[in-house]
């Protein structure tokens, strides 16, 4: 059992959480995930990456969008709550080494697991960019805590609300454009940002990596639900990843792939907000 430490609400339907797990706040690394059950050893296994930890305290911190029927149940929790079943640190570490000059792009939720990237980019002696993107202001996360770990951070939203009015990309585009360019790159949001994120750092050889933490189901390998296409080989994200070269990726298959269980999720996440007396 795990105790609910704190709950603090980012944006309409993201909330960070915070939880009591002392083992694995004091091993985790940047890059890594949970496995979390909120119910029973029946319930929904839900992977998510760990937005912060702090070993002193023996919290991890969790960023939650509630997307489907589980992350629905899982926000409503309130400090003192337990969470039944916490499982990690999973998956492989990010590369972390001192590269140079490294950007990291954060599309929308993919902002809080880029976080651990950026402070460990940093402490690794990088000039660490970043850039943020967002549809809107109130959809913007994590900036104050990314701020003080990077050299230079800019915002853009798709509607111009707050930052520039601009897809990721173009200050992505930019700083591969420079005179002295990034030596490496990370991205983490939807598959379809990291997709074009790939594509324009690619335009200027500039090597990217990309968390594809989205798609898994189980984080042991065993289910196959989480298997992609890299370097025209098949990889399992939670033991092979989470993070791979994004110019090997084919993302295309990917997305297909995220669509096949779609009509059952919507239906699943009607039903759950039903239950819990939500809007629908």
């Amino acid at each position: 059992m795990n105790r609910i430490i704190s709950k603090k609400r980012l944006s309409p339907d993201v909330y960070e959480i915070t939880l009591e797990a002392p083992l694995i706040a004091g091993a985790r690394k940047a890059g890594q995930f949970l496995i979390v059950q909120i119910d029973s050893a029946w319930g929904e296994r839900i992977p998510l990456t760990i937005a912060d930890a702090d070993s002193g305290a023996g919290t991890v911190t969790l960023v939650v969008q509630a997307v489907g029927a589980s992350t629905h149940r899982l926000v409503q929790k309130e400090p003192g709550d337990l969470v039944e079943n916490v499982l990690g640190p999973l998956g492989n570490p990010t590369r972390i080494e001192q590269f140079g000059a490294v950007v990291c792009v954060g599309g929308g939720i993919g902002a809080a697991p880029l976080f651990p990237i950026v402070q460990a980019m940093k402490a690794a002696g990088n000039r660490v960019l970043a850039i943020i993107g967002a549809r809107s202001r109130e959809l913007v996360i994590f900036e104050d805590r990314m701020r003080p770990f990077t050299d230079e951070l800019i915002i853009v939203t798709d509607d111009g609300s707050y930052g520039r009015k601009a897809l990721v990309t173009e200050p992505l585009k930019e700083f591969c454009a420079a005179e002295t360019r990034p030596d490496m790159a990370v991205a983490i949001g939807p598959p379809v940002m990291m997709k074009f994120c790939v594509k324009t750092a690619g335009e200027f050889g500039v090597p990217i990596m990309v968390s594809l933490n989205t798609i898994m189901i189980d984080g042991t390998g065993m289910c196959g639900g989480c298997r992609v296409t890299v370097g025209g080989k098949t990889r399992f994200v939670c033991v092979d990843g989470p993070e791979f070269d994004g110019r090997e990726v084919d993302f295309e298959n990917m997305m297909t792939r995220m669509r096949a269980f779609k009509e059952r999720e919507d239906r699943d996440r009607h039903r759950c907000r039903l239950d819990l007396g939500l809007e629908v």
